[in-house]
């Protein structure tokens, strides 16, 4: 897949971390691979001419690029220009001698209180609308802070926009894992016949983080773990593996079958939110032979927050396919490893004819490594009738293919308009009503202390339905014997 455009490439907010760090090492990478032809207009309020956008451009592919070629440089530098100016009706206008008549994308790369001013300023220039092609804007997540505030971006956007035309970028929907547990899910006959609460006992979802807040602390302790982690990438997962199978390929049949599954899912009690949800706040520890302070003391950090650095929670999805089947979603920082994870439990089989506990496990992991493992049992050679675990592990690539971020994969999708990776707006209203009564109930009291480089807190247990464990963070199935 490559553009079949060259309609000219905006990027609002093109001083700011996220150009530097991931959209144009991205952008290089795809030109690199010969994926990308259409020209970037980097906009922003500095004081900068190209040469200053090109150095700043050149500084950051350098450090971000592995494979980073001063050739390819050479080549691709002629697709850059920047254009000074600020989040005005007024100032936006002067884009429309530079792009033209014709297509052109609007990238938001802007703190997500801009989105709607952003939005509606370049409605009021006219650039939404393109007599020869299209016009598409694309906003990066947090998508609201809570459903109120989500509800409120979209009547902001939609103002100016038509919902066929925005483009909510959730990064974990460009990963490999997340596109492939549909793929792998959907071609494989002997999965979707078992899909269902009659064969699944529980589906985990667990994405741990060694890292601190690493610089993002202004934005994080506003956030916390739920808001950046569970209400968006994560639910997003749990779509995907809770959806029924959509009856084309097509961006609304997906959608409305994501959203679909999300309406199933039982509305958590406000006075019982302690039954669903856990939160916690890493205290000092060590991750591997370094010693990391506790949230309380990092930098910025005031000694009294409640910022959860660690979420969980507990769905129940009310429809058939899933009656009585509990979907786990943890995630949090300075924990054991870098590890990230979809695991489907499948129930025992009803006779254990060789002993209890031969359950079955389908893991599709994204960290470490990237990989899918089918965890069963074999006999173990010898005279006894004994049994062992056996696991059926396989990497998504080979060596010799190329690799994508996930940022490629999305840009390239917005270039070609295939809006299936990107969320529609009613499935963030729905994820946002999922998480609220978590939010309230959370405006008191203290989250749980768990120290650094361990397992998460004590307190995640009391999610687990009986007879129930978390997966440890790290422990791949391989590892065990």
């Amino acid at each position: 897949m490559a553009f079949q455009h060259d309609a000219p490439f905006v990027i609002i907010g093109a001083s700011g971390d996220l150009t530097y760090r991931l959209l144009m090492p991205a952008i290089f990478r795809l030109y690199q691979a010969g994926k990308w032809k259409s020209p970037v207009v980097g906009y922003s309020p500095d004081n900068w001419g190209n040469q200053d956008f090109h150095d700043h451009i050149e500084h950051g592919l350098k450090e971000f690029v592995a494979e980073y070629s001063s050739q390819a440089w050479a080549r691709f530098r002629p697709l850059l220009s920047f254009h000074r100016g600020e989040l005005t009706g007024q100032d936006f206008s002067a884009l429309a001698d530079i792009i033209g008549s014709g297509s052109a994308v609007f990238y938001l790369a802007l703190p997500p209180t801009l989105f709607g001013q952003a939005g509606q300023a370049l409605a009021e220039a006219g650039l939404n609308r393109a007599p020869e092609g299209f016009r598409r804007l694309v906003v990066e997540k947090p998508f609201g802070h809570n459903l109120k505030t989500a509800q409120e971006l979209r009547q902001a956007l939609h103002q100016g926009w038509q919902e066929e035309q925005i483009y909510r970028i959730d990064h974990f929907l460009g990963k490999e894992t997340a596109q492939n547990l549909l793929v792998f899910r959907l071609t494989n006959r002997f999965l979707e016949s078992i899909w269902d609460a009659e064969h699944i006992r529980s589906v985990q979802i667990t994405y741990a983080e060694t890292l601190g807040l690493e610089g993002r602390w202004r934005y994080y302790d506003q956030a916390g773990a739920l808001r950046d982690m569970l209400q968006n990438h994560l639910m997003q997962l749990f779509t995907l593996v809770a959806m029924d199978p959509p009856a084309t390929w097509a961006a609304d049949s997906l959608h409305n079958h994501k959203t679909e599954v999300l309406r199933a899912v039982r509305q958590i009690p406000p006075h019982r939110v302690d039954r669903f949800a856990v939160r916690g706040q890493y205290t000092q520890g060590r991750i591997g032979d370094r010693a990391v302070p506790g949230y309380r003391e990092e930098p910025h950090i005031d000694d009294s927050s409640t910022t959860e650095t660690f979420a969980a929670l507990k769905l129940r999805v009310d429809n058939w396919r899933w009656h009585g089947v509990p979907f786990y979603l943890r995630s949090g920082k300075r924990l054991a490893q870098d590890y990230a994870e979809v695991a489907i439990q499948l129930k025992e089989v009803p006779r254990g004819l060789f002993g209890q506990g031969r359950e079955n496990w389908l893991v599709f992991r994204m960290k470490p490594d990237e990989t899918i493992d089918m965890v069963m049992w074999a006999k173990e050679p010898g005279l006894e009738l004994n049994t062992r675990r056996r696991v059926l592990s396989t990497p998504y690539k080979r060596e010799e293919e190329m690799e994508y971020s996930a940022y490629e994969q999305l840009l390239l999708a917005v270039a070609q308009g295939d809006r299936t990776p990107f969320p529609r707006y009613d499935e963030v209203e729905e994820s946002w009503r999922i998480v609220d009564p978590v939010l309230q109930a959370w405006t008191q009291g203290q989250p749980e202390a768990y120290e650094a480089g361990g397992q998460g807190p004590a307190g995640q247990t009391r999610l687990m339905d009986e007879h129930m464990a978390w997966r440890r963070i790290g422990e791949t199935d391989r590892d065990t014997p």
